[in-house]
């Protein structure tokens, strides 16, 4: 097995086992009375991720699964992408989830990367989703993903969170 489908398969296992966090976490957030937001466009997420998944391991086929010039550059700063994510979550802790929610009485976390950054994780998503393809210089699937994601990001899940940190402050 080449370092490609070991990479990818660490990736999409890491992804699998972040969902069952998430699950978790939503479960018991839900019982303690957490209100989701946003719910209309989380399916777009979903699939957004399920295709660049797609998409990755269609282009690597197709192009041959071989590290591109540059590559270590590309694979150094997925590693960092990587602490910052494991620095991300453990930072959230209980309140870390895929969705979007707001749980009455709880306070904005202010600790780990969150007191430089309002959301490190979309960061680390945005820069997963340039280089984990750059690595075996699948550029296609870096870029039409990263446009995907940015409008995504840019024009709905990140405003419909900073809405849930705000009515947070209500609550």
């Amino acid at each position: 097995m080449n370092f490609f489908f070991i990479l990818f398969i660490f990736v999409v296992i890491q992804r699998l086992l972040e969902v069952i966090y998430a699950r978790s976490n939503e479960k018991r957030m839900r019982a303690q009375g957490a209100i989701e937001i946003g719910a209309d466009h989380y399916k777009w997420i979903v699939w957004l991720h399920i295709l660049f998944f797609v998409s990755l391991l269609a282009e690597a086929l197709y192009l041959g699964t071989e590290l591109a010039w540059g590559w270590q550059w590309y694979f150094t700063v997925f590693l960092i992408a990587q602490v910052l994510r494991i620095w991300s979550l453990a930072s959230l802790g209980p309140f870390w989830n895929t969705k979007i929610l707001v749980l009455p009485g709880a306070w904005r976390v202010k600790r780990g990367p969150y007191r430089w950054i309002s959301h490190p994780n979309y960061v680390v998503v945005a820069t997963e989703i340039v280089t984990l393809p750059l690595i075996f210089g699948a550029w296609r699937t870096a870029l039409i993903f990263s446009v995907a994601n940015a409008l995504l990001l840019l024009f709905v899940r990140i405003p419909a969170e900073e809405k849930a940190l705000q009515k947070l402050k209500r609550i």
